[in-house]
């Protein structure tokens, strides 16, 4: 297996069990948005403060299921998502 692969493996172990008071992720939003946290914000420590900044920074590149299950979890509202979409010519 290689570096980057074990890497990603860790990553996502971490990532899908850890949930902290500081910003505790719902277990749809972890499976939904895993991908999206491996590809743009694996550098930051799951749980804390600087994912959900790193998430919001990508919110553009985020995909729909991640998404979706952040506006289900109430971690961002629906509008502010059409917001940010109309503001990108989406």
């Amino acid at each position: 297996m290689t570096n980057i692969a074990t890497k990603s493996i860790i990553a996502a172990a971490i990532f899908a069990a850890t949930a902290t008071q500081a910003f505790a992720v719902s277990s749809s939003v972890k499976y939904a948005c895993m991908g999206d946290y491996l590809s743009y914000c694996s550098q930051h420590a799951p749980g804390g403060s600087a994912v959900k900044q790193c998430m919001r920074r990508n919110g553009s590149k985020l995909s729909r299921g991640c998404v979706g299950a952040l506006i289900k979890a109430g971690y961002v509202s629906k509008a502010e998502v059409s917001r940010r979409a109309a503001s990108l010519g989406r």
